[in-house]
């Protein structure tokens, strides 16, 4: 999952990961940090969700993308609005369930 800031340009059209609009800052890698799937079926809805990302540095964020190896989009995040971080940025995700996952499929 890649970090940006608010000058990236992040829709429904990103087809893959771009540095452009990275977030940049010591102790962050350009690419972003690897994401642990947490995924499941239930009630017939398959879902997916992950655990909770860090990152130990100080930086600014409006959004993330979720990306496979090689690049290709997964999934757009917006913030809603800026959100910085002094020591250690973390991404929280919903819990992985049926009904709250990040992304399910019934």
């Amino acid at each position: 999952m890649a970090l940006y800031t608010n000058s990236a340009t992040l829709n429904a059209d990103t087809a893959a990961y771009t540095s452009t609009g990275e977030v940049s800052a010591s102790g962050y890698t350009a690419g972003g940090v690897t994401l642990t799937v947490e995924k499941g079926i239930s009630s017939n809805t398959a879902y997916i969700s992950f655990e909770n990302a860090s990152v130990s540095a100080a930086f600014t964020a409006r959004g993330a993308l979720i990306y496979k190896d090689g690049g290709a989009a997964i999934c757009v995040l917006d913030f809603g609005s800026d959100k910085t971080s002094t020591t250690t940025f973390t991404v929280t995700f919903p819990t992985a369930s049926s009904t709250d996952a990040l992304i399910r499929l019934s």
